[in-house]
């Protein structure tokens, strides 16, 4: 008898901590079910000195002048744990008149290193938008197979939202009647929030985003490209390097190529 009043005061008292536990495994459950598992097959690759997305099968870079001279057959030829560098985007020109000392070279010489290539044009809200894209159109030729011009969108300068709403629309009709190709936005979580999403859904999409391991907050159908860290170390280049991956499936990298 008094066996079974104990278990009975036992049973009691532990429910609460019985439901507790449920509680945090159903909300566990739901979080892992809407924002997916986030570190599902990352790994540390200790020959580009950071933590890889192994799960996405191409990987690669953007470069400017502050990477300076690089040796592209290094950067071709190099592997670590099945990775190798399948693209790259080279910063060509900013603002209205200002262009990358070192695009003309590393242009020439990723192509010969048989990297796909990509250019970019770092935006200045306060610079006029059609000197801007007639900056980038005077300095990048595209050949067949070239990623699309991208804009690279950073900064604001004070500019009301309206107005550098509407500057950056001019920039991008500007780059796409003249590549005849929808240009690639590339921005950040906070500033495509405010800025990108709503105004410029139909423009495909790279995002640099490093607090995250998903990308459940952005379009699925126009997301492309994901930076997710700035501090790898690649053969061939001195100094830190972005790295990238293409998250959508690989055979879907030539919809935002020329």
């Amino acid at each position: 008898m008094k066996s079974r009043v104990l278990a009975r005061i036992l049973s009691r008292r532990n429910s609460f901590w019985i439901a507790i536990l449920l509680l945090i495994l159903s909300a566990w459950w739901v979080l892992r079910s809407c924002f997916g598992e986030p570190n599902k097959d990352w790994r540390f690759v200790k020959a580009f000195g950071i933590r890889m997305p192994m799960h996405f099968a191409l990987h690669g870079i953007d470069v400017s002048k502050h990477n300076r001279r690089i040796n592209w057959t290094k950067v071709k030829n190099m592997r670590a744990e099945g990775i190798k560098i399948h693209f790259v985007f080279i910063k060509a020109t900013e603002g209205a008149t200002l262009s990358d000392k070192q695009f003309p070279i590393n242009w020439r010489e990723a192509k010969n290193a048989n990297i796909l290539r990509g250019a970019y044009h770092f935006y200045h809200p306060t610079r006029d938008p059609i000197k801007q894209a007639n900056n980038f159109i005077n300095r990048v030729s595209l050949s067949k197979g070239d990623f699309a011009p991208v804009l690279d969108f950073e900064v604001i300068n004070g500019v009301p939202d309206e107005e550098l709403i509407d500057g950056l629309k001019t920039w991008l009709e500007a780059i796409e009647d003249h590549y005849e190709i929808k240009p690639i936005i590339y921005t950040n979580a906070t500033l495509y929030k405010r800025y990108i999403k709503g105004n410029f859904d139909k423009y495909p999409l790279w995002i640099a985003d490093y607090s995250n391991t998903h990308l459940n907050k952005y379009d699925a159908d126009q997301l492309y490209i994901w930076q997710h860290n700035q501090s790898g170390w690649v053969d061939g280049i001195r100094g830190k390097v972005d790295f990238n991956a293409f998250v959508a499936e690989p055979d879907r990298i030539t919809e935002i190529c020329l």
